[in-house]
């Protein structure tokens, strides 16, 4: 379905954006964002003054450049941000790696019709880019280990779906974030908390009680690191749920020292010693893209990330106007008209 254009056409539309009601969260709106509600004040003054001088339908073509290498990510919500306006639209795929100074993304179309989105799709690019080239460090740092993201709790929950949608873009094998998941076409996994541990009161018990309720909605990952040691937990519930376990998470909190190379390698050990070789070890809490050898090689054999992913700084995407009017143009310091890039599709 096209969207309407923007309702945003002069600077006394101001008032059709919304102002706080005391009820609704401090987010925008997807219709809020498509209508350029949460654009720089300065765009809407040049719509105001390219209408009232009839330049708004002027043809500009703008060149969109990233300032770092990285993964690019956020080219299809920038896709559906301008759907049902008379813009073309040139880019990078979605997950392709790109270089520092070049160009990623290039529109063309009157310029009044994408005016009012620089900074939306601006910031879209750079946010998604910024969290995708984080997951995609960690992936690269495990080889052939499954990396899974568990990192919205680190941000609004407006935009946590957008970074595990990225996530996985950049090769993360699963996302815990349920609309995250599923805008993403797939399901979201994860273990079970430390908060239902605490509250059934006993780790094997809480195993147990996943199997009676839960069973047939993903095999069963035990946190091991609540009550007691974690060797000494792992093999009790090895022993007690046989094949219904299919592994053990470790999370130790850093005031017990954290996940250590040495403790994977202990429990990893007494596993195989008492022949559970089968039971899988999962890892999570302040993992990053340094400590994964070291912990894989140790027998972790898949691990959660989260803050190293959530906490990426964005990459600074820029937006030049190359074109105006059928004429090659640019500010001092960058070069008139579009850059070559053949990777632009």
């Amino acid at each position: 379905m096209a969207v309407k254009k923007t309702d945003l056409k002069n600077i006394e539309d101001l008032e059709r954006v919304a102002a706080d009601d005391g009820v609704r969260f401090f987010s925008a709106t997807h219709e809020e964002i498509r209508k350029g509600h949460v654009t720089d004040i300065y765009f809407l003054k040049t719509l105001h003054i390219l209408r009232a001088e009839g330049l708004d339908r002027t043809v500009a073509v703008a060149d969109i450049h990233t300032s770092a290498d990285g993964v690019l990510a956020g080219v299809e919500e920038v896709r559906r941000l301008l759907r049902g306006l008379s813009v073309r639209l040139s880019s990078l795929a979605e997950g392709e790696r790109m270089s520092r100074g070049e160009t990623v993304m290039r529109l063309e179309g009157p310029y009044g019709e994408y005016c009012l989105h620089e900074t939306a799709l601006l910031g879209i690019l750079s946010s998604s880019s910024g969290w995708a080239t984080a997951a995609a460090a960690c992936v690269a740092a495990a080889g052939r280990m499954p990396v899974a993201c568990f990192a919205s709790r680190h941000l609004h929950p407006a935009v946590s779906p957008v970074m595990e949608r990225a996530a996985l873009l950049a090769g993360c094998r699963s996302a815990s974030n349920i609309l995250g998941a599923r805008l993403a076409g797939t399901s979201p996994q994860g273990t079970l908390p430390h908060s239902l541990v605490l509250t059934v009161g006993d780790t094997l018990k809480t195993g147990e009680l996943y199997l009676k309720h839960l069973s047939g909605s993903g095999p069963l990952v035990c946190l091991v690191d609540t009550f007691m040691d974690e060797a000494w937990e792992s093999l009790r519930l090895a022993e007690a749920l046989g094949t219904h376990l299919y592994g053990v998470r470790l999370d130790t909190p850093g005031e017990r020292g954290g996940v250590t190379p040495a403790l994977v390698r202990e429990v990893r050990a007494r596993l195989d010693q008492a022949g559970h070789s089968r039971v899988k070890i999962f890892l999570s809490g302040g993992i990053t893209p340094e400590r994964i050898p070291e912990l894989a090689a140790a027998g972790a054999d898949a691990v959660g990330v989260g803050s190293y992913i959530s906490d990426a700084s964005p990459i600074d995407m820029t937006l030049d106007l190359k074109v105006i009017g059928g004429k090659a143009i640019a500010k001092r310091g960058r070069i008139p008209g579009p850059a070559r890039n053949p990777r632009l599709k």
